[in-house]
């Protein structure tokens, strides 16, 4: 509680009809301009990205890429994709490409907190997420 206020860290809109809208977390705004690039490979067919330890920055993009069967698609790639379209200080630290689809929560959001905790397991401390 923040001056009477909960903080979520949702964002939010308000449209002229008055109905509110929650597109996106604050702290998945970076991961978001990585996401659609990402997403914009034909071998992709969803990607989420979130934080993950790093020893040198504290934390670093990680993106989780579902991809098509028999795709020809490589880490390395989607790296190099994201170093173009957004430049190379942008780019995830990490990708992880996987067959299953990635999962999500009854109202179809990705639940990242469950593609994250596997890389936090162990650790005392967490520079971001929950």
């Amino acid at each position: 509680m923040v001056d009477g206020w909960v903080k979520t860290g949702d964002i939010g809109r308000l449209d002229a009809n008055g109905c509110l809208y929650m597109p996106d977390c604050a702290d998945d705004i970076y991961p978001a301009e990585l996401e659609n690039v990402i997403a914009a490979h034909p071998a992709v067919v969803d990607v989420a990205v979130f934080g993950i330890p790093d020893p040198k920055w504290g934390e670093t993009p990680c993106a989780v890429a579902c991809v098509k069967p028999q795709a020809a698609v490589t880490e390395k790639e989607l790296v190099e994709l994201c170093s173009v379209h957004l430049g190379n200080y942008r780019r995830p630290g990490k990708v992880v490409l996987r067959h299953d689809p990635l999962p999500e929560t009854p109202v179809g959001k990705i639940k990242r907190n469950e593609l994250r905790e596997p890389f936090w397991v162990g650790r005392e401390r967490r520079v971001a997420g929950n």
